[in-house]
């Protein structure tokens, strides 16, 4: 329960501090902090998380299991503006075990004990940093594939939710790398960054996240 508090607590901190992304640019191999501005793009958080979190083949949990806890990073740009990545993805924010916290920035939701009943996924997300949190009791990483089925986006080795190829350029990164891949087989691996370019690039792909707040 104490790593789950303090797990917590370290989310909230880092919403509160800026510059929780770092990234380079084109021509130079300096790390330099992201500071993207939020844009009004919203993909928001859906209904029915525990039966979107068996939809991706995932078993949900009366509480937090940390025996395996991985966290990666993901970031998600529309024609150079980046998309809110939502708080409580995999999580029953209705449940009243769930407790909740209000940020400058956002809702930040955990805090769990134990539900009684099933109310959150193994892959879920606490607040709006991006970061998608693994928490199991076995080693299984979790793939881009099943957040995205939990976030009920769809996405396929030429579509990104409603945005596809040829007519709309797609791009999948990780830690600053182009993926050539299917993208739902992307290993949320720890301390992994992962970014999505759909249309015109930012002015930066990110190439790491800054952990040290978590």
């Amino acid at each position: 329960m104490k790593s789950i508090l303090g797990a917590a607590f370290a989310l909230s901190a880092c919403l509160l501090i800026a510059g929780c992304g770092i990234g380079t640019t084109p021509s130079s191999s300096a790390a330099q902090t992201s500071n993207a501005p939020k844009s009004s793009i919203s993909w928001p958080t859906p209904p029915h998380p525990m039966e979107l979190a068996r939809k991706a083949g995932l078993v949900p949990e009366d509480y937090e299991h940390l025996e395996y806890h991985v966290h990666a990073h993901l970031d998600v740009f529309i024609n150079g503006k980046q998309v809110t990545v939502p708080a409580g993805i995999g999580i029953n924010t209705k449940d009243p075990k769930v407790k909740h916290q209000k940020t400058a920035q956002g809702m930040v939701y955990g805090w769990i004990t134990d539900c009684g009943h099933p109310c959150i996924s193994p892959l879920h997300t606490h607040d709006t940093t991006g970061v998608l949190h693994t928490e199991t009791s076995k080693p299984r990483p979790n793939t881009l594939g099943e957040f995205f089925v939990e976030w009920n986006r769809r996405l396929t080795p030429t579509c990104v939710s409603s945005y596809c190829e040829p007519s709309t350029k797609i791009g999948i990164f990780i830690d600053g790398k182009r993926f050539h891949g299917d993208p739902r087989t992307i290993l949320l691996a720890n301390h992994r960054e992962i970014a999505i370019v759909i249309g015109k690039r930012p002015k930066y792909i990110p190439i790491a996240y800054n952990w040290s707040q978590l």
